[in-house]
């Protein structure tokens, strides 16, 4: 395999060093905990910088001093260059760290960082200016004789169909700034060719600042292969091998792995090459990650990301280093710490992506409060999270809520070892993917490495896990000796008296319990002994229920002769309940349910909190199945409400601009009259 320079080679004058003291971070939540934590350990003071609603967040909090932006969007904060220079100046921060997204690969920024005589911990800003446009980086690929798919860049004179039927169906409208995902949409047929490029080239002037698309060749089934790469300013320049990053919705990650299961010595020898050679060509230091589409043995040049990744940490699992250190050595002066010959691939990694988002709901975002945030202590694993418990995923960021990474000997170990550990980690009061996270990960498909971009859609794991009615009963029962331990720790007299007895037979308690299109009903009794006689359900059979702790938020009960540990905490009438198969948010139901509300026909609503991006029509239009209707946004992602069917638009409920709340009406249509 060749080198490009290997470490030391070169080696940094100290008298040429540049020690860097404090570091501003300009990013937020879990990258930005992750750098400041390489940082504290080199002894460098950090500083935060954050937007009004993150004031709270851990990030801030955990900051050696933190600015405020003022403003609640990325446009007013992070990606506000004038302010972030300002809290530089007036931080007196002597480095900057971007992390990744916002201005992490915008040339400009870096320019005016360097040119306020302070370190920026990244590419050059020629480097970054050079593979931002992805269309010039495609062009100096070739050049340096790297393989390519066939891309044409959209300008207000192209003629789109024509270029679509160039390149030949499927292809992909890319956004030519940023990453991350954003700003790309598969196109099978031209009818949905110029709503896609219009749909991209918003989302990416919103995420990046540059609507700037272009049309590529899509690969139907191919895998997503990428080779971390680490340079100095000394010329040495090295490889960290590969990341398969196949495992994704909306053209964005969620589980990535290390190595790859696909790529054979030879492949890996030919992929690293190129990556070396392609980063050579710039002249590359700091990290940066050259991303290829593998398809059989052959592999397409896609991008370079010149910055970190956010699955950085499986690299650092499998050759056991630091990529954030080494980056501020290199922005210092310093030479890389290690040589091509220096690393090993050790074991296999893998990262999940714990996200905010309805699996069941085209993975669309669901942000609000975590109620309770845990991670498992089951196994060893390192979560990089951006929440603690009382936390918001906001509407208007990315809806990551932690990255969990796992290093095991095997692949089937580490996919093992972190679906358990995703399992039997508590985070209540969001919708997450932790499920389908858990399902893909067991799934024959993925453990065969059979991981190819399409593998959702392809293979389509369960995207929740079945709660059967004796999960729900059980948690039923873990709730009603929770709230009546907690119901006797709060009476005032008889203390001593175990809970739930009486002096006469009384008939049994009841309750009523919700999960959600499942009900659960459960009645008990005491007995004198301290324990609980309990029936579920429609069933007659008792069951002998025997508390050992309980009324502190840990329950543990055994259940006619089967031990079993519950963590439940209530908010209002909602429940929550962690148990060995993972969580179950339950409604404890009303005694006495409120009658007469009936669901207003006709009404579209709000699958999703966001603002209404555009709107198609007006009240007293007449649609077809299928049509426009509105187009709403949340954290940075489109979604399209078209009409279920024929009809006219009663009342239009909604502006362009206006914020709406989950389950909002948006629209009432009524069908036409015959």
């Amino acid at each position: 395999m060749a080198n490009v320079n290997t470490a030391n080679v070169n080696t940094a004058n100290v008298n040429d060093l540049k020690p860097i003291t404090t570091l501003l971070v300009a990013n937020r939540g879990e990258i930005a905990r992750r750098i400041m934590r390489t940082a504290k350990e080199m002894g460098i003071s950090t500083v935060a910088i954050y937007a009004d609603g993150d004031a709270e967040a851990p990030f801030v909090t955990e900051a050696d001093s933190a600015i405020a932006l003022g403003g609640r969007t990325s446009a007013e904060t992070y990606l506000d260059v004038s302010k972030v220079l300002d809290a530089c100046k007036r931080a007196g921060a002597d480095a900057v760290h971007p992390g990744y997204g916002f201005l992490s690969e915008n040339a400009d920024f870096a320019r005016a960082i360097n040119d306020a005589g302070v370190s920026w911990i990244g590419p050059t800003p020629e480097v970054i200016a050079a593979m931002g446009d992805k269309l010039s980086a495609k062009k100096l690929m070739e050049t340096a004789d790297v393989p390519t798919l066939p891309a044409i860049e959209i300008t207000p004179d192209t003629d789109l169909v024509r270029a679509a039927d160039e390149i030949g169906y499927p292809v992909l409208v890319k956004a030519s700034a940023g990453g991350g995902g954003r700003g790309m949409r598969v196109v099978e047929k031209e009818t949905d060719l110029q709503g896609s490029v219009d749909s991209a080239k918003r989302e990416a002037g919103s995420s990046f600042g540059d609507d700037t698309v272009f049309l590529e060749k899509w690969l139907d089934s191919s895998r997503h292969v990428e080779i971390q790469i680490i340079g100095d300013k000394h010329g040495n320049l090295v490889h960290c091998f590969e990341r398969e990053c196949s495992i994704q919705r909306r053209h964005q990650k969620i589980i990535e792995e290390a190595p790859s299961p696909a790529v054979s010595p030879e492949i890996r020898e030919a992929m690293c090459d190129a990556a070396l050679k392609a980063a050579a060509s710039l002249g590359y230091s700091s990290a940066g990650t050259v991303e290829f589409l593998l398809s059989g043995s052959e592999f397409y040049f896609l991008e370079v990301n010149a910055r970190l990744q956010v699955e950085h940490p499986i690299t650092e699992a499998i050759i056991g280093k630091d990529l954030v250190r080494e980056q501020i050595r290199v922005a210092e002066g310093e030479t890389l710490s290690f040589s091509q010959d220096d690393l090993r691939i050790n074991g296999h990694a893998i990262e999940a992506r714990l996200c905010a988002e309805d699996p069941n709901n085209d993975f669309l975002p669901s942000p609000g409060p975590v109620i309770i945030w845990q991670p498992s202590t089951q196994g060893k694993a390192r979560f990089d999270s951006g929440v603690e418990s009382g936390s918001v995923i906001a509407v208007e960021f990315d809806p990551m809520i932690a990255k969990v990474i796992v290093h095991a000997p095997t692949r089937r170990e580490a996919a093992a070892r972190l679906a358990r550990i995703l399992e039997t980690t508590q985070i209540q009061g969001l919708i997450t993917n932790r499920d389908f996270l858990v399902t893909t990960l067991r799934h024959q498909s993925f453990l065969a490495g059979d991981t190819t971009t399409d593998f959702i859609e392809r293979i389509s794991p369960a995207r929740t896990r079945e709660v059967t009615s004796d999960d729900l009963a059980e948690a039923s029962i873990a709730i009603a000796i929770e709230s009546q331990a907690r119901n006797h720790a709060t009476t005032k007299v008889l203390k001593t008296i175990p809970s739930g007895w009486r002096n006469t037979i009384l008939p049994f308690e009841m309750i009523n319990f919700q999960h959600l299109d499942k009900d659960c009903h459960v009645e008990y009794r005491s007995r004198r002994d301290g324990k609980f006689r309990f029936r579920t359900g429609d069933s007659s059979d008792e069951l002998i229920v025997t508390p050992y702790t309980c009324g502190n938020g840990l329950v543990d009960i055994d259940i006619d002769g089967r031990r079993v540990r519950y963590e439940v905490d209530r908010l209002g009438m909602q429940w929550y309940v962690h148990g060995r198969s993972g969580d179950l948010q339950i409604t404890e139901l009303p005694r006495y349910p409120v009658s007469g509300i009936d669901e207003l026909a006709g009404g579209l609503t709000a699958p999703m909190p966001g603002a209404v991006l555009t709107t198609a029509v007006n009240s007293g239009d007449k649609v077809s199945k299928g049509d426009l209707l509105l187009i709403l946004e949340a954290m940075k992602m489109e979604h399209r409400i078209t009409a279920p069917m024929d009809g006219i638009i009663s009342e239009l409920h909604v502006a362009t601009g206006d914020q709406v709340e989950n389950g909002q009406l948006l629209v009432t249509l009524n069908q036409e009259d015959e």
